[in-house]
C-alpha cells in the first residue's frame, strides 16, 4: 500500500499517516459561513482537501473514507444580511449554500460524505456545553456560557504555538466584564426576539462559532478521528478552541490526530481586499466579471491553485490563469476517451508526499511528452482534472473553424462552403447566427468592399472570434475563425 506522509501542524513536522481504522479513514474540514458568494480565498481549502480526499479514496478505497465539511448557517453576518435585505434567514442560507456547492462543483470538487448544517445539531451542542459545565471547564455568566481557558491552561495554545500569558498580554480587544479570564470564549450567547434562538438551560440563545465544529465532528466522526483541515487563518482561535472543547468534553479521545492548514491567497502580489479593488468571487471568475474580463473555466482555477504547494502562499494572477488554460488545453489533446488507464505510481507517490501537486504537474507533462494518453488521463483525474471533459468543451478545443474555398466564388449566387469543424458544445442557435455573418464578410471581401468587411470583422471580434483569410501555396484561399479565451456567445447573439 502507498505510504502517505502529511505535514502535521500540531507537531510541526511531516509524519507517516497511520489511520485509526484503515476501513474508515475520517477527515473533517471547516466549511463556509453561508451568507454570500464564496470568494476566491474560500475556494483554496476546498480544492486542497478535495485532492487529499481523492488520494485517500485511491489508497484506502472509496467506501473506506468519510469526509465531513460543515456549513455554518447561524452567524451574526447572516443575521446582518437578513436585516439588510429583509429576507428570511432560512431563505438566505439555503440559497447561498447551493451557490457554494454549485461554484465548488465547477472547480471539480467532489461533495463530501457529510455536509452538516450547524442548525441541525443544536441539541448536540447544548449537550456538549452542559457536559463541559459539569466537568468544570465552562461556566454561565449573564446569560452566556463561556469556556474556562484556565481549566485547560497547560495545553491551550499548543497548536498555534502560543502561551496563554502571551495571548493575554497581546490582546487588543475590550474584555467583557463577566469573563473570568480575558481568553475565555463563548459557547452560548443570548438571543434577542429578532434573532435566531433556541431554548436551553441558560435561556433562549444561540451557539458560539467554535462549539459547532466540535459537536458535529463528535457526532459524525467520534471522539477520535484522523485529519482536521482548514485555512491557517483558522488555526487560532477557531481550531485552538475546538481542541480545548473537544478534549475536555471527551478526555479519553484524541480529537484530531493530524492537523493540516493551507496558506492564504493573494491577488497579483497583494492581499485580496475590497479596498484594493482586487476582491472577487469564484462566480465572478467563472462569468468573466473581474479585471481580466474573460470567463475562467473552473478547471483553470483548480490548476492555478494546485500549481503552488498548499503550505505556501498562492498568488493569483491573470498571467498564471492564461498559462494554466494553455497547459490544460495541451494536455487535453491526448485525452483518452475510454478512461481505462490507471494513475502513474510516481504521481500517486508525489501526492502521498504531503500533496506535492507542483511535482504532479511536472510528471503530467512527461506523460504527455511520452504520448501515454491512458496514464495521463487517469493521473490527471486523480488530481481532479478531467481531460476528456476539457477536450470536449468549447474552451478545450484548438478553436479553429475552417471554411474551405470561402474566399472565392463568382456571381450573385455566391454561396461559400462554410463548415464548422471542432466546434465543441456551441449551440445550434449560435452556429446559425454566425454562418450568415461570415458569409456576408466573405462576400464583402470578394467584392473588395474592404471598409465594410473590416467593420464587420471588428464587430464579430468583439464577441471573441477572430476572422482571418489564408492562401495555400497552391493558391487556394480559405477563411478561418479562431475562438479566443474571451468568446461570449451572448455577445454574438446580440449582434444585429
Amino acid at each position: 500500500m502507498t505510504e502517505i506522509k502529511l505535514y502535521n501542524t500540531r507537531t510541526r513536522k511531516k509524519e507517516r499517516f497511520d489511520p485509526i481504522d484503515p476501513d474508515n479513514v475520517r477527515m473533517y474540514v471547516c466549511g463556509p459561513t453561508v451568507y454570500d458568494r464564496a470568494h476566491l480565498g474560500n475556494a483554496r481549502p476546498v480544492v486542497v482537501f478535495d485532492v487529499l480526499f481523492r488520494l485517500l479514496r485511491h489508497v484506502y478505497g472509496p467506501d473506506h473514507v468519510t469526509y465531513v465539511r460543515n456549513f455554518t448557517d447561524v452567524d451574526d453576518k447572516i443575521n446582518a444580511r437578513a436585516t439588510e435585505s429583509g429576507r428570511p434567514i432560512s431563505e438566505i442560507t439555503a440559497e447561498t449554500t447551493q451557490w457554494f456547492l454549485d461554484d465548488m462543483g465547477e472547480l471539480g470538487a467532489l461533495e463530501p460524505t457529510h455536509m452538516p448544517r450547524a442548525t441541525q445539531y443544536i441539541p448536540q451542542m447544548v449537550a456538549m456545553i452542559e457536559d463541559l459545565i459539569a466537568k468544570g471547564h465552562a461556566y454561565e455568566a449573564e446569560g452566556h456560557v463561556l469556556f474556562a481557558v484556565d481549566s485547560w491552561r497547560e495545553h491551550y495554545g499548543r497548536l498555534s504555538g502560543r502561551s496563554v500569558d502571551d495571548m493575554i498580554a497581546g490582546a487588543r480587544v475590550e474584555v467583557a466584564p463577566y469573563k473570568r479570564n480575558p481568553m475565555d470564549f463563548v459557547l452560548w450567547k443570548p438571543s434577542t426576539p429578532d434573532l435566531p434562538g433556541w431554548d436551553s438551560p441558560w435561556g433562549r440563545g444561540r451557539p458560539g462559532w467554535h462549539i459547532e465544529c466540535s459537536a458535529m465532528a463528535f457526532e459524525l466522526l467520534g471522539k477520535s478521528f484522523d485529519i482536521h483541515g482548514g485555512g491557517n487563518d483558522l488555526m487560532f482561535p477557531h481550531h485552538e478552541n475546538e481542541i480545548a472543547q473537544s478534549c475536555c468534553a471527551h478526555p479519553e479521545g484524541d480529537f484530531a490526530r493530524y492537523w493540516m492548514h493551507n496558506e492564504m491567497l493573494q491577488v497579483e502580489g497583494k492581499k485580496m481586499s475590497k479596498s484594493l479593488g482586487n476582491f472577487f468571487t469564484v462566480r465572478d471568475l467563472l462569468e468573466g466579471n473581474w479585471d481580466g474580463g474573460w470567463k475562467v473555466p473552473g478547471e483553470v482555477i483548480r490548476f492555478v491553485f494546485l500549481s503552488t504547494h498548499y503550505r505556501k502562499p498562492m498568488d493569483w494572477t491573470e498571467k498564471k490563469a492564461r498559462e494554466a488554460k494553455t497547459a490544460l488545453r495541451k494536455l487535453s489533446e491526448q485525452a483518452d476517451e475510454t478512461r481505462s488507464g490507471a494513475p502513474d505510481q510516481r504521481i500517486v507517490d508525489a501526492l502521498a508526499s504531503d500533496l506535492n501537486t507542483p511535482m504532479v504537474f511536472d510528471l503530467l507533462n512527461r506523460l504527455w511528452a511520452r504520448g501515454d494518453s491512458k496514464t495521463l488521463t487517469a493521473s490527471a483525474k486523480l488530481l481532479g482534472i478531467d481531460l476528456v471533459k476539457i477536450s470536449k468543451s468549447i474552451w478545450g478545443k484548438p478553436f479553429f473553424v475552417e471554411f474551405p474555398g470561402g474566399a472565392g466564388g463568382e456571381g450573385e449566387d455566391f454561396q461559400p462552403n462554410i463548415g464548422f469543424l471542432s466546434w465543441g458544445s456551441i449551440s445550434q442557435a449560435t452556429m446559425d447566427k454566425l454562418r450568415p455573418m461570415i458569409h456576408r464578410w466573405l462576400k464583402l471581401r470578394r467584392d473588395k468592399n474592404w471598409s465594410e468587411a473590416d467593420e464587420l470583422k471588428e464587430r464579430i471580434g468583439t464577441t471573441g472570434i477572430e476572422l482571418t483569410v489564408t492562401k495555400t501555396p497552391a493558391g487556394v484561399t480559405s477563411a478561418t475563425a479562431k475562438i479566443g479565451d474571451n468568446f461570449d456567445p451572448a455577445k454574438l447573439e446580440a449582434l444585429e
